[in-house]
């Protein structure tokens, strides 16, 4: 079953000053099925930022349209979509985004207190998470306390105790070290194996590797894509390297 739905998605931003339009996506189509687990590549300035925003609800598209479950984003109201990205994204972000003046447990809370939950229910759905993260014993400490492996762990931690449709990942393993990048993308894949979607824009061949499908983006549309199938991480690895090289050195796959 589809969950999220990209049809013709074209995006124009037209300059402040002197009126120029650049054309950030010119048609990007695809579906992503319930429980996969996708990354966007693609080098920088081909757009996949501006896909990430738009399929974020944070930006419309010129055209085209994104639907969720079936709901076309563009035409929630600004009134309600504040509360649309908090029940049903999760957000993963390269630099944490936690407050330093709240503990990891009341940045994991944080959706759920906007959401007006209970401090009961909000104990019965951090228990089992902070477990399967490893993140029990830190709840109490501040973000400044712990490694950055700590703090990316705890932001999965929040993008997950809204128990979101989908999870939308920006280069999470940008600010991490080699064996925090390894934990936190085997602990990614463990929650996928669970059954929650998940959506990854990255630079990063390593990160990428770990996903069932892999989208590339180039000059505003989707280029190529490679499935996992019964490749190994290292057989996927090695074409997405090829791939990115086909990319770089002007190739074309179609």
């Amino acid at each position: 079953m589809s969950i999220l739905q990209v049809n013709a998605v074209k995006k124009i931003y037209t300059t402040r000053f002197g009126g120029n339009q650049v054309q950030a996506l010119s048609n990007v189509t695809f579906e992503v099925e319930e429980g996969e687990y996708v990354a966007i590549m693609g080098e920088s300035g081909s757009g996949k930022t501006t896909l990430l925003n738009i399929l974020a609800a944070l930006d419309k598209p010129t055209s085209g349209s994104v639907r969720l479950d079936g709901k076309d984003l563009s035409n929630i109201k600004e009134s309600e979509i504040a509360a649309f990205r908090r029940d049903n994204l999760g957000f993963v972000f390269q630099d944490f985004n936690l407050l330093d003046t709240f503990s990891l447990e009341d940045n994991i809370y944080l959706p759920l207190v906007l959401s007006g939950k209970s401090p009961a229910e909000m104990k019965e759905r951090i228990t089992p998470i902070a477990q399967q993260l490893g993140l029990t014993s830190l709840l109490k400490k501040y973000p400044y306390e712990v490694s950055g492996g700590q703090k990316q762990r705890a932001a999965v931690a929040r993008a997950l105790i809204t128990n979101p449709r989908l999870i939308l990942a920006d280069e999470p393993t940008g600010a991490l070290d080699s064996k925090s990048t390894d934990e936190l993308l085997y602990l990614f894949g463990e929650i996928n194996r669970k059954g929650q979607t998940i959506l990854m824009v990255t630079h990063s061949v390593k990160a990428a590797s770990h996903a069932s499908r892999v989208l590339f983006i180039k000059d505003g549309e989707v280029y190529h894509q490679i499935y996992r199938g019964s490749s190994t991480e290292n057989e996927l690895y090695q074409k997405i390297s090829d791939t990115l090289t086909m990319l770089a050195t002007g190739g074309d796959y179609r």
